[in-house]
C-alpha cells in the first residue's frame, strides 16, 4: 500500500501545482491513473475484500474505479480551446450565440460557422445567396420555413435536418414557420475547391427517420456518421460526424473520432466533463475545440440531462478567402462571385427576378 498511497499523493500534489497548464496536468493525471490501474491489476475483487482495514479496502475501490474511467481512450482527445458564444444581431431582428465565425473562433477546417438561432415573428432570415459551401440547419424548437430561387420550399420542425449545399450558387430565405420562438443550430461546412462550383442539391430528414440509439442513459441521434453501431443515410461531400448525444444524469459515453479529423463540442443544455473525469464541468452555449487524440470521453456527474452535440470532420487543408455569405480559395475567385450574383449568371441566373413570398 506505500507505493499506492505515494502516487495518491503524487496525484494531488500535480492537482495543485499551479505552474502547470491544464493540458500538461490532464496528461500528468491520464498517465498517473493509467500506472495505478496497471500496477493493481493484481487485485481481484476477492483481494479487495481482503484488504486489511475498512480505509485501504475503499482507497483500491476508488482509485481503480478512476483508473478504469481514464481508460476509455489510451489517447483521449482534451479539450483544447473554450469559447462561450455571446448572443449577436443577425438577419433582421434574429439572434444568434456565434461560436464558430468569431474573433475568438474565426474557423476550424473543414467548418467555417456555428450559430444557435433563436428568432419569432417578423424577424428571420430574408433572401440572401451563398456559394463554395454548406449549411446545414438542425431545428430544436419550432420550424422554419425555407424556399430558393429554384422554386424548392418547406418547412422543417424540431427535431429535423436540412442539409444544404450551396455549390455554385443560391438564393433562397429562411423564416419562422410560426408564432413563438424558433430555435435552431445552423453550421457552415466548406467544400473542397473540386466542389465549389457544383450544382445545388438539398438532403432533407425529418426526426424520425434521423437513426437513434440509446445505451446505459446514453441517447445518441446520429446525423451524419456513425455511433453505437447506427449509420446516418446523409452523405457528406466534405466526410463529417454529426452527433447529438443526451446524458442522463450519471451516465458517461466514450465516443471515436478518426484521428486525422478535426473536432468540437457545442454544448445545448445542461453541464457535462469533457476529456477526463477530473475536468471541470462546462455549461451550455460553450463550445469547445478537442485536441488530438483517438476520441471524446464525457460525463453528466450532475442532477440533470446534459445535451450536446459532437462535431467532426476531415480538414481540406485549402486557402479559405470569404465574403459574407460566399467562401472560395482566392480573392480573384470572390471578387468573380461578386460580380457573377450582381449580373445573375454562372449559377445566379434566377436571382434577378426571385424574390421569397
Amino acid at each position: 500500500m506505500t507505493a499506492h498511497l505515494s502516487l495518491s499523493l503524487y496525484i494531488r500534489d500535480v492537482r495543485a501545482d499551479n505552474t502547470q497548464s491544464p493540458q500538461r496536468i490532464d496528461r500528468y493525471m491520464i498517465s498517473a491513473s493509467r500506472l495505478v490501474f496497471f500496477h493493481l491489476r493484481k487485485y481481484t475483487t476477492n483481494n479487495v475484500k481482503k484488504a486489511e482495514t475498512p480505509e485501504a479496502s475503499c482507497f483500491l475501490r476508488s482509485i481503480m474505479s478512476v483508473a478504469d474511467q481514464s481508460l476509455g481512450f489510451q489517447r483521449p482527445r482534451l479539450v483544447a480551446k473554450k469559447v462561450l458564444a455571446k448572443p449577436q444581431g443577425e438577419g433582421e431582428g434574429a439572434v444568434v450565440r456565434r461560436s464558430i465565425g468569431r474573433p475568438e473562433l474565426k474557423s476550424l477546417d473543414p467548418f467555417l460557422m456555428l450559430d444557435e438561432f433563436s428568432v419569432s415573428p417578423p424577424a428571420g432570415f430574408p433572401d440572401h445567396p451563398h456559394r463554395g459551401f454548406e449549411t446545414v440547419t438542425y431545428v430544436l424548437q419550432g420550424g422554419i420555413t425555407h424556399q430558393d430561387f429554384a422554386g424548392h420550399k418547406g418547412t422543417i420542425h424540431a427535431g429535423d435536418v436540412q442539409w444544404m449545399t450551396a455549390g455554385r450558387g443560391i438564393v433562397h430565405s429562411e423564416m419562422p414557420a410560426g408564432g413563438g420562438t424558433n430555435t435552431g443550430l445552423q453550421l457552415w461546412i466548406n467544400l473542397a475547391s473540386r466542389d465549389k462550383m457544383i450544382e445545388p442539391r438539398y438532403q432533407e430528414l425529418l426526426s424520425e427517420d434521423i437513426p437513434k440509439a440509446e445505451k446505459d442513459g446514453v441517447e445518441v441521434k446520429v446525423i451524419a456518421g456513425e455511433a453505437m453501431g447506427v449509420h446516418s443515410p446523409v452523405y457528406t461531400r466534405t466526410p463529417t460526424l454529426y452527433l447529438d448525444f443526451t446524458l442522463k444524469p450519471n451516465s458517461q459515453y466514450h465516443q471515436s473520432i478518426p484521428e486525422s479529423w478535426n473536432a468540437f463540442v457545442y454544448i445545448i443544455e445542461g453541464e457535462g466533463v469533457f476529456g477526463i473525469p477530473n475536468s471541470q464541468p462546462v455549461t451550455a452555449h460553450h463550445i469547445l475545440v478537442l485536441g488530438p487524440g483517438e476520441g471524446l470521453s464525457v460525463w453528466n456527474k450532475s442532477s440533470k440531462p446534459l445535451r450536446f452535440i459532437l462535431v467532426g470532420g476531415l480538414p481540406l487543408n485549402e486557402p479559405v478567402v470569404q465574403h459574407g455569405p460566399f467562401v472560395m480559395n482566392t480573392q480573384a475567385e470572390i471578387d468573380k462571385t461578386i460580380e457573377d450574383y450582381y449580373y445573375a449568371k454562372n449559377g445566379f441566373e434566377m436571382a434577378r427576378q426571385w424574390r421569397s413570398k
